[in-house]
Formats: C-alpha cells, structure tokens, sequence
C-alpha cells in the first residue's frame, strides 16, 4: 500500500487483495503457479512514507482492519528525509507486526531530514524522484524474491487494477485523458465514473497512488491500466502545492477524516501511541446515537471539546400541526438559548449532528432567489442572511440569545427553522413575522458555504428527526416527507422551484 508521493495515504483497501488481479491473455507467457484450494494467496503491502505522522495511525489502522489472514501478508515499509515522529511511529508499529504478519521488512533512514535541492517538504525536485523509484523497484524485488504471490504498489509498468479513491473535490487516482506530451487531458468519460453513475472496470490511460500487481507469472500482458469503482474503496487527500507545509497537509488530512466519518467508523491503530489533541470548548446538540457518535468523532479529529444538549425529541410546509420532533428540536434549541443567558456565555456556536464540515468551517440551507444576499461592506465572504428553512450550524451571541428568547417565542411556537429567519425580517409570510416584534436579530452568512448536511432529503441514509414524527395533538398521525398527499403553503410553493441546496 505505497503513499501518494507527498505523504501516506489513507486507503481502504480490503476487497482489493482478494478481488482485483491482473488479467493475462494467450500467448507465450510462463505458467502461473497454481493457488492453493486451502490456503489465501501470499500479499506483500509495501509502504513509503515520509512527513506522515498526522496521518499514519489511521493508516496502519486500516491495515490492521483488513478481513485477510494475517500470517499470508507481509510488511515491506520504508521512510526518510522526515521532520516529524513518522519514523518513531513507523517502527513501534512493525515491531507488533513481527507477530503478526509472516514477514516484515524495515528499511528507514534517519538522515537527511530534507532534500538539499528542495524548496520544501511539499516540493518534488528531480533527487526525490530518483529516489522513490528506487525504493518502489527494492519493493518490487523483495515481494518477487522473498515469498509474495501479489504485492500492492503505487505504480507499476505492465497491466495495472486500481481501486477509485475518494477525495472532498473530484481528485481521484485515475485519468481518463492524456496529451500525446504526457499531461492531464479532460474528457466527459471522467465524472460519470469518479461520482459512480458508471459502475464497472474501465481502461484508462493512467492511475497512480495505489495498485494491485499479480507476481505468480514472469510476464504480464500490455493491455493497459484499469480502474475500479464498484465498491467505495477508500479516501485520499486532494494534494497540496510545492509551497505549502506539513502543517498544511496535517489540516487537509483532518478533513479527509471527517468526510470519511460520515459513513464509516474510522479507528487509528491501537498498536501506535497517537498523542491526543489539545481540546477547544463548543456545544452541541444530541440527536440519534450513530449521528451522535460520527459528529463526536468528527469533533475530536477537529480538536475539538464538546458540550452536548439532549435534543427533546419525542410545518409550516405542508401546513399541518407541529409534530413532535419539530417542537422537541425547538425545545432544544431554546433550551441552548436559555443556558447562554444564564451563564453569561458571549457566543456559542450550535451544530446539528447531521453537519458535513468544509475544510474552513456556519450552515444553512440557502435559497437560490432573484436577487442575491448583500455582501456586508469591508469583509470578504460575508453576506446579509435571506430566508432559510433548514438550520444545520450557527453561531450566537448573548445579545442575539436574549433577542430571540424576548420574542416569547412559546407562545406562538414555530419550527426553529422557521423562527430564526422571522426574528431577522426575511421570512416570505408576512402573517407569521406580524406575530413577533421587534424582529431586529441581526443574520449574516459566510458565502460560499462552510457546512452543509451530510444527506440530502431523499438521498440513502438521510433521516429526519421532525419531518418523519407525529403531529403533537395526535399520535396516531405520523408525518413523512415522502408522502405524495402533503400539501405545501403557498408561501412555501413559490420558493421550491428555484431552490439551491448548500
């Protein structure tokens, strides 16, 4: 499992050492040896890596985790020119592998910390080119010499399977193009594979960062490199630029994380010592246990303490009563309010547990109307708030807290999601804003966006804690988002056409 030039890389790569073998065709090739109908095949994993040490244990922790038997892998690990712990790190891991894996093979080097001719960590003179490929060919030589039957290399010359690996952009370690002078070249056959619309195997002119090479033959076809995207088979970081830092990556790397958190349970390796994070103070709502735990975890990978607030949960758009869940979740939301005031507490910032996080993270669902949010003078990426009715994050002051809980907002209860835009003067119904006065809460917005939801309605996996409740006066009524005879208000009507999700 060798790392993207720059770094290590995070890759869940489980199904790829049983499923994804290269394909020879007739000709004069030498015969393969056959497997064993008792016994998996023999998988060396190399592994390169340098600066890695914010990264590493989640790695090895994914290694650790691979549904394959241990004692028919083997280890092939190298690491130098580092400025961080990624050596220490990498050793006190192989030392627990000798255990466990049939054979490992530890190759660091403790000096140079740096490249002479290099700007930075993140810059690629010509020496460290040299230099990798050196150790990609030793890896390859080792796994053919020593024992293995496949080894999973980062690149390799002869007929290639790669596994589509995920990033927050459209970054992945295929392409679908190529110049005849060797550079990326964009084609509409990219998207349809990288966002999974097309399923499958597909020749592609080039892959990178992770391979899987059969070893049982001398001679491999020349057909060409495949990629794979028929499961979800892991995450890479999207990469960084010459110039940038090994802080720089430390922070994009934390985000890599988080995205990963929101379908998977992601654990660094337990036989790794990982230095905890100096923690920062923040609330947050609790909603459903899974959701809970993702957002907790997300949170920590953040460096981030936690209060959490028990959500009570037990609209206007459809013109219904208030379920249940919409007058726990304002319950909840009130309940933050109050505690603000009581304690003194100058701002809080709230987070649903249903938030995706962007690298530089407050959240809403914004509406795509005819005439744009104005920009506030003198900041950049700040926007006067419009009409929103699905509240995921915001930040709070203690002059904003004791506006809203002034309104007496009990005696007329709304959703939040509805409340919050009255008290800043931007609902599109006139009748609910006459109930509330003064409507003076200031609103603003980041533009473009720092949080949206991890699913959107309609999509697998979303799930709603109001919309699919009961109504609050009748339990046997139950509500769903999904169900054709709901009728919207007009109010609501006009706008749902021209909306934009954020």
């Amino acid at each position: 499992m060798l790392a993207e030039p720059c770094a290590l890389r995070v890759g869940v790569l489980c199904a790829l050492l049983c499923a994804l073998l290269c394909v020879p065709v007739d000709g004069d090739l030498d015969p393969v040896r056959p497997e064993s109908a008792m016994l998996k095949p023999r998988v060396m994993i190399a592994v390169l890596a340098r600066n890695s040490a914010h990264s590493l244990p989640h790695f090895l922790g994914c290694i650790d985790r691979l549904e394959y038997p241990k004692e028919r892998m083997a280890i092939w690990a190298a690491t130098d020119h580092n400025l961080d712990n990624t050596t220490a790190m990498l050793k006190e891991w192989m030392k627990s592998a000798q255990r466990r894996y049939h054979y490992v093979e530890w190759r660091p080097m403790e000096q140079p910390h740096s490249y002479t001719d290099e700007w930075g960590p993140k810059h690629w003179p010509l020496s460290r080119f040299n230099h990798l490929l050196k150790l990609r060919q030793a890896a390859l030589e080792a796994a053919r010499h020593r024992w293995a039957d496949y080894i999973l290399v980062r690149k390799l010359e002869s007929d290639s399977v790669a596994p589509m690996l995920e990033s927050r952009s459209l970054y992945s370690n295929f392409w679908c193009g190529i110049t005849p002078q060797g550079y990326y070249k964009r084609t509409p056959d990219y998207q349809p594979i990288r966002e999974w619309r097309r399923l499958g195997c597909f020749p592609v002119p080039m892959i990178h960062s992770t391979f899987l090479l059969d070893l049982r033959q001398q001679l491999l076809s020349c057909a060409g490199m495949f990629v794979c995207n028929k499961e979800h088979y892991g995450f890479l970081p999207i990469p960084l630029k010459a110039h940038q830092s090994v802080e720089d990556e430390e922070e994009s790397f934390t985000h890599t994380i988080t995205e990963a958190l929101i379908d998977h349970h992601i654990e660094p390796s337990e036989f790794v010592f990982v230095p905890p994070k100096p923690q920062e103070k923040m609330g947050l709502m609790r909603g459903g246990g899974d959701r809970r735990e993702r957002m907790l975890s997300s949170l920590a990978a953040l460096g981030v303490e936690v209060t959490i607030t028990n959500a009570i949960i037990n609209d206007p758009y459809s013109g219904r009563v208030l379920t249940r869940g919409e007058i726990g979740c304002f319950l909840s939301h009130h309940s933050i309010w109050m505690q603000m005031v009581q304690r003194g507490l100058q701002r809080v910032l709230v987070l649903e547990d249903d938030v995706r996080l962007e690298p530089s993270y407050v959240g809403r669902k914004r509406m795509q109307v005819a005439q744009p949010e104005l920009s506030v003078d003198g900041v950049n990426n700040l926007v006067e708030a419009d009409y929103s009715y699905w509240t995921l994050a915001y930040a709070l002051s203690l002059n904003g807290a004791n506006k809203l809980l002034s309104a007496q907002p009990f005696s007329r209860m709304l959703p939040v999601d509805e409340f919050l835009p009255i008290m800043f003067n931007k609902h599109p119904n006139t009748a609910y804003m006459s109930h509330f006065e003064p409507r003076d809460l200031r609103a603003f917005s980041v533009e473009p966006l720092l949080v949206y939801p991890t699913h959107y309605t309609g999509e697998p996996g979303y799930f709603s804690d109001t919309e699919t409740s009961t109504i609050w006066d009748d339990e046997a009524i139950s509500t769903d988002w999904t169900d054709p005879t709901l009728r919207k208000l007009p109010s609501r009507a006009t706008f749902a056409p021209s909306l934009r999700t954020a």
